[in-house]
């Protein structure tokens, strides 16, 4: 049995584990945490071949400096524009090469995007809960946090040389400025201005961020009464508005149940472009009726598979490559 060990040289806070979540557990009170960004995480692992919602690295604007001490594994990238360095090399920042030992690989953050996505030919050896590696960032439960010398054990490892190569970042993958969101629940217990405010105005991602969800900056969402609302099922996308009028949209590890009035929810294909915002970034808000949300949503999913089913695709071996291509100008006389 191949195995792979790589230690942790360096890396910033929200590293961790990550597998595809666990969904149907809200009802016991268990987050699904899972990637930050959905589409990025699978992709990472469909262009190793891996099933989606296997087990990655997810890594934060922090970034990630990695040493192969021993092995060999093929590892896949995906997620924002990070800088991407294999040993001495730059390479794209959707790509997928092979460690080895005494080779390095660091992810830092590029242009744009928040998160990145780390996969592995293997399984990494980690903690799971209830099932799964999923690491619910504020209990540490699940595969947990990376830090500084830690070692990462990959087991069942194996090298895929035609998968090798750069891929282009899709521009499905992007980050949304333009997200869209369905009025509601508690939209009644704002003021009616606080709405108008919601779709009117910029806001903008403040450094209050994590897994768990985002502050935004912007018009202040002044409530009636609805603080006194019981407290109630609440779901990724949820738009939660506290005592102070300042809007936060809750994310990856959001909590199972709240208090907080929710004057929208935002449509679930948008949520991974607005997880890849940076604070600093402009956002606005554009309401569509239910029907026509899931109209949007089911819109996008072919799109989503197709991007997937390209990114599954191995673009072929060196040599097959090197055939395909006209490496040399000119012809020659028989």
């Amino acid at each position: 049995m191949a195995e792979a060990r790589l230690r942790v040289r360096a890396c910033g806070p929200l590293v961790t584990y990550q597998d595809g979540g666990r969904p149907g557990m809200l009802r016991f009170g268990v987050p699904a945490s899972g990637p930050m960004d959905r589409l990025a995480h699978a992709a990472a692992h469909v262009a190793l071949g891996n099933p989606a919602d296997a087990t990655a690295i997810e890594i934060s604007l922090g970034g990630l400096e990695l040493l192969c001490e021993a092995g060999e594994v093929s590892c896949g990238i995906a997620g924002g524009e990070f800088q991407v360095r294999h040993s001495s090399a730059a390479t794209g920042s959707w790509c997928v090469r092979t460690l080895r030992a005494g080779d390095t690989l660091s992810i830092r953050p590029g242009r744009w995007g928040s998160w990145a996505y780390l996969a592995f030919c293997g399984e990494p050896v980690c903690e799971r809960w209830a099932g799964h590696s999923a690491t619910h960032s504020a209990s540490g439960l699940g595969g947990g946090s990376l830090v500084p010398g830690a070692e990462i054990v990959l087991r069942d490892t194996r090298v895929v040389q035609e998968r090798e190569g750069d891929r282009t970042a899709p521009a499905l993958a992007g980050p949304r400025p333009l997200v869209r969101v369905v009025l509601g629940p508690q939209t009644d217990s704002f003021e009616a201005a606080s709405v108008a405010a919601l779709l009117d105005a910029g806001f903008s991602v403040t450094p209050a961020r994590d897994r768990m969800g985002m502050r935004l900056a912007g018009p202040t969402l002044s409530l009636k009464d609805a603080l006194s609302i019981p407290s109630e099922p609440i779901v990724r996308g949820s738009i939660q508005v506290g005592g102070d009028g300042v809007a936060s949209v809750l994310l990856a590890d959001h909590q199972t149940t709240g208090g907080y009035p929710k004057i929208a929810t935002v449509l679930s294909c948008d949520l991974d472009g607005l997880s890849q915002l940076r604070p600093g970034d402009v956002l606005r808000f554009q309401a569509v009726e239910p029907a026509e949300a899931i109209r949007l949503v089911r819109l996008e999913a072919p799109p989503r598979s197709r991007l997937l089913q390209e990114m599954a695709q191995p673009p072929g071996s060196l040599p097959s490559r090197l055939m395909a291509e006209n490496l040399i100008s000119g012809f020659v006389l028989a």
